[in-house]
This record gives C-alpha cells, structure tokens and sequence, in this order.
C-alpha cells in the first residue's frame, strides 16, 4: 500500500502523525510511504530523518493526496484539502465530525473511507487512539488554567497551589474519563482543592481510591451548579464517543461564577460543554471573556507540545495503521471490531450513529 504523510495546516498545529520508527515499521511491512516536505519539522524531525527510515519526501500536500491510498493525519481535513480527497481513499486521522456538518458532507461527497481515530473503540469500551491525547490535554488544561487566572490574562489573581496561610485556589473537573482524571492529578499535585464530577459511581470510586485528596461528586444539576459557583478554574471534560458533547454548564451558571475565573474546555472538539463558549479559539488567541469569565476553546490542544504529542499519538495509532495497510482497510475492519467502530463515512456514506443523530443525517450500516 501507498502511504501518504501530509503536512498538518491547521493554525499552530506542529504534530506529526508518523515518526521515522513508524516508517520503518510500514517500510519493512512492504509499504511505500510519502512524507510531505517539512511534515516533522515542528515535532523536531528532519527530512533527512524520514529518507534514512526509508520514506520519501514529497514537495507538495496536492501530490501526497494523488498518489496515496491512505492518508494518515493527525487533524481532521480542512477546506484546502477537501478537493484533494478522491473517492476510496483511506483517511486515518482524528476527524471529531459530530460538530463539524462542513467537513462530514465533503468527506461524504469525496466518498472516502474516513477512520476516525477518536471513535476506534476496544471491548472494554475504552478508546486507544484517543486516550493519549485526552492525557495530554487533561494535564494541559491545569497548566493552561493556572496561567489564565493571572491578573494579566484577566484572571482573577488566584494562585491554584496557595501558599502557607492562604487557601488554595478550588478546580472543578466536569468528567471522569482520561481528560479528567489526567487533570485531576495536576491539579492534586499542585495542592488545589479539586472536585470530579462523573455520572459513573464506578469511575468516582476508582479517582477516589487513587487520588483519595480529591472530591468526588455524581453528575447532576445541583453539583455541577454548586461547584462551578465555587471554582476558580472549570475543565470541561466530557466525552461521549462520536457525539456532540452535551451543555452541561449553561449561561446562568456561568454568570454565577466569581469574576476572573478560568474555564478551560477540552470538550470543544466535540462542539464543548459549556452554552458560553460560542466559538473556537487558537494557539494565537487562545481566549476570551465572557461576564468576567476567561473562556478557553483551543480544539488541538496538544498541538502545543508536538514533541511529546507525536510520540505518544504515532506509539497508538501505528499498531492500527499496520493493520491497515497490511490487509487494506474492508479486511481489517472485519477482522478487527475495534477498527470497524473507527468508520465514521465509507465512501459516501455515513457510517457513526452518534454523527448522523448530531447532523439529522440517515445512518448506514455497513458489514464486511
């Protein structure tokens, strides 16, 4: 099979979606790959790199699309890409198309066979392909609040860990999953006081057994009420696969939290879970306020840190991306439930429920 790596476009986006180590392995599999030119710059790896792993450089992204018969990426296709998709095409990426109509109609006119990283699901319902992104920006989203409550970012001034004979600042995590927990730890770890909301008793029994400082509260309006009042800092952390994520932190709780709080949302690529967060954001301007409420909506958080999120992302899909190439895409979806859960659109059809559901499109099942 013929493997293409594109250069990523979205606005500071630096990740690769294959390291040189995940050349070798599809190269020794008997498969031709393609780097774009200047693909691993921003994660620290050269071109050079890629040649001696075996790859070949390509000058440009229209090139890498003609001749590919997968594309493997690390953010979904933006509107310069669309005309480069070609029908039976292999798309392997993160595509989050429940909140993105736009993109889902160009994939479904191109009639591409779209794998979408953040619906690949195992037995146990976990979701590999997403889980190391989720740690990432669940980590991030501590750092990235603790730096929007200084004054000069309009915070309000709070320092999360306090000091000696001053109170702490108070973390509100709305979501139990990997985000959550993940942001549960540095927040702990700061010396916060942090509440974890979850609607699993199961999951809030697991955070509580390993992080036994944190408060664990069901999900429900009063909690998520009471504790967004409370917080200095909301991360919003909830996930349900391939869906839209739902609003659970209307304008009116909003406008009950103190002045100069944080609420950093990492459920934005799914559309975000909070009603005030009304637009995407980025690495360049990466907030806004709202009733005196600094609002964080970067949907590639972990574009921030490529060197460390090209690893991690290149160390779980490229089990799955072998599996691919190696017995093409119909064969390993079949063979591989995990990998028929990733199908969100089969050349031109739609093919995840919770997509369909979000968009009011009719849901296609398709059996290999």
């Amino acid at each position: 099979m013929i493997v293409g790596v594109p250069k990523e476009i979205k606005e500071n986006e630096n990740r690769v979606s294959t390291l040189p180590s995940g050349v070798i392995s599809l190269v020794e599999a008997g498969h031709k790959v393609y780097i774009e030119k200047n693909a691993g710059k921003g994660s620290g790896f050269t071109d050079d790199e890629y040649i001696r792993a075996g790859a070949e450089i390509i000058e440009t992204a229209k090139e890498i699309y003609r001749i590919s018969d997968m594309i493997i990426k690390v953010k979904e296709p933006l509107e310069p890409e669309y005309p480069l998709l070609r029908e039976g095409q292999i798309l392997f990426t993160y595509l989050h198309l429940a909140s993105d109509p736009v993109q889902t109609k160009a994939l479904i006119d191109a009639k591409v066979i779209g794998i979408a990283y953040e619906t690949v699901q195992l037995q146990d319902n976990s979701l590999p392909l997403l889980a190391p992104m989720s740690a990432i920006a669940g980590r991030m989203s501590i750092q990235i609040g603790a730096y929007l409550l200084q004054k000069i970012n309009q915070g309000s001034g709070i320092l999360l860990g306090g000091v000696p004979g001053v109170a702490p600042g108070y973390v509100t995590i709305i979501g139990g999953g990997v985000v959550g927990l993940n942001a549960a730890k540095m927040a702990s770890g700061l010396g916060a006081k942090v509440t974890v909301l979850d609607i699993s008793v199961d999951r809030l029994a697991y955070i509580h057994d390993i992080l036994p400082d944190v408060i664990t509260l069901i999900s429900n309006e009063q909690n998520i009420s009471q504790s967004v009042a409370e917080a200095d800092l909301i991360v919003g952390a909830v996930l349900i696969p391939g869906a839209k994520a739902p609003k659970l932190v209307p304008e009116k709780m909003v406008m009950s939290m103190k002045q100069g709080s944080v609420i950093v949302d990492v459920a934005i690529d799914q559309g975000g879970s909070v009603e005030t967060i009304d637009r995407l954001t980025s690495h360049e301007n990466p907030y806004f306020v709202k009733h005196g409420i600094v609002h964080y909506s970067v949907p590639n958080m972990p574009g921030a840190v490529p060197r460390t999120s090209s690893f991690a992302l290149s160390n779980a899909t490229m089990p799955f991306a072998l599996e691919i190439a190696n017995k093409g895409a119909e064969l390993a979806m079949k063979e591989n439930p995990a990998l028929l859960k990733g199908l969100n659109v089969y050349k031109g059809k739609m093919t995840n429920r919770p997509v369909a559901q979000a968009q009011g499109l009719t849901y296609e099942e398709v059996i290999f």
